[in-house]
């Protein structure tokens, strides 16, 4: 007895299922790259100077850093296209 069996399995509905679009109100743009670059280069330029063995001057870059340029370049409504990715 080894015929096959005829039933037809439905597909999955998640397979038909589409995820609806969901705009979040963040856009990335120019003055956003140009922030997080600007971050990145005073990150750098802070942990130089301490290797350089700098006490005033590397504390206030990375706390510069880390506390103004990357929250801003996160917080900075970009001017990127209204559409979605």
């Amino acid at each position: 007895m080894s015929s096959k069996s005829n039933v037809t399995r439905p597909r999955s509905l998640r397979a038909n299922m589409q995820v609806p679009e969901v705009d979040l109100g963040f856009r990335w743009g120019l003055p956003n790259t140009l922030l997080l670059a600007a971050g990145v280069g005073i990150l750098v330029a802070g942990y130089v100077s301490l290797a350089h063995g700098s006490l005033t001057l590397a504390p206030v870059l990375l706390v510069t850093g880390y506390c103004v340029f990357i929250p801003a370049s996160l917080l900075v409504r970009g001017g990127g296209s209204t559409e979605g990715e």
